[in-house]
């Protein structure tokens, strides 16, 4: 099915990962005093940037790359868009518009996403949103790019993932046939958009404290367990609920786009913990074979560019083939449930 208002699909993959880093207990003790507790999660590789490595420099490799699987040079670039999904490099500062001049596209204009890891995926929402609105743009590269702040945050104690420095980057050309995308839809449960913040660097308090480190500071799940402190029962249901949304959003992007959800080929998910991944094929009633588990465990949680350098991984090993249908899910800050449909 094709989208009446936006019809567009990706003629171009490209990624950039940090460097490969084992997941074994002599790694794992500089981030966390019980390694243990990391490895049962299930990762076997993860990706570090070298310190002067910056997202930026990863997108652009990742755009660049991308441009030239699509056959383009920077010229034919219609716009830009940058998702970015940790702390940014710089306050009162476009990232998008620094990508763009490091990759050379000028006079174009860009767009920059940052609600955390969500924005990889609901960013293709976006985007058919600029095709629909404005029928001159032919090419729009869409880069997603994760590059944790160590000083803000301990990689290993923002959630029960392990966090990885990557980017992964798309073309995506109007009418092509390859890749269309069919919906995106989101929904919200704006009473926890507290958890999982980043307390210190912002307008609110720009300074941290003295004693204060990212190495030392509370897992954001902590965040959760406090905020059901007095109410256990709620606590209970909400944890039941989180991947019974999973389904729920993807049943209404699957509305949307006049398809049924049974006709899924892979749900590729945010790169969880394996136990994350086991809980999900039982919810969505399919084998673990059919998510992005063992993909997840290669590469360790990338953020906003998770799921297209997964998708790019698929369909260059053939395991997805034109027709195939993908789901593109997850749950990320704000609480935010979501889900892209694409048709390869």
């Amino acid at each position: 099915m094709t989208n009446q208002f936006a019809d567009f699909g990706i003629a171009g993959f490209g990624h950039s990962l940090g460097v490969d880093q084992k997941v074994e207990a002599e790694v794992l003790t500089e981030f966390v005093d019980d390694p243990e507790r990391v490895l049962q999660w299930g990762y076997h590789t993860f990706h570090r940037a070298p310190a002067d490595v910056t997202a930026i420099e990863l997108s652009a490799r990742a755009a660049r790359d991308a441009i030239e699987d699509a056959g383009l040079t920077a010229d034919d670039v219609d716009y830009v868009v940058l998702a970015l999904s940790d702390v940014p490099g710089y306050l009162n500062w476009d990232a998008s518009s620094a990508l763009a001049r490091e990759i050379g596209v000028r006079l174009k204009p860009n767009l920059l996403l940052m609600e955390g890891c969500v924005s990889g995926v609901t960013g293709l929402g976006n985007v058919a949103g600029l095709f629909a609105t404005d029928p001159s743009l032919q090419n729009i590269l869409f880069v997603a790019v994760n590059r944790v702040s160590e000083y803000h945050r301990n990689r290993m104690r923002v959630n029960n993932s392990i966090h990885s420095d990557g980017a992964s980057a798309v073309i995506l050309r109007r009418g092509h046939e390859f890749g269309r995308w069919l919906a995106t839809v989101q929904f919200t449960d704006p009473d926890v958009s507290d958890w999982f913040r980043t307390d210190f660097g912002g307008e609110v308090a720009p300074v941290a404290p003295a004693d204060w480190s990212s190495q030392t500071q509370a897992n954001g799940l902590e965040a959760v367990v406090d905020h059901f402190r007095t109410d256990p029962k709620g606590l209970q249901t909400f944890v039941t609920a989180l991947n019974q949304r999973l389904v729920e959003v993807t049943d209404q992007a699957c509305a949307k786009a006049g398809v049924e959800r049974s006709s899924i080929k892979k749900i590729i998910h945010l790169n969880d913990n394996q136990g994350s991944f086991e809980e999900i094929a039982e919810v969505f009633g399919v084998p673990i074979s059919s998510t992005s588990a063992e993909v997840a465990a290669q590469h360790g949680h990338m953020g906003a560019a998770d799921h297209l350098v997964t998708l790019a991984e698929y369909t260059r090993s053939g395991e997805l083939v034109p027709g195939d249908l993908v789901a593109l899910i997850g749950i990320s800050i704000g609480m935010r449930w979501y889900c892209t449909l694409v048709r390869i």
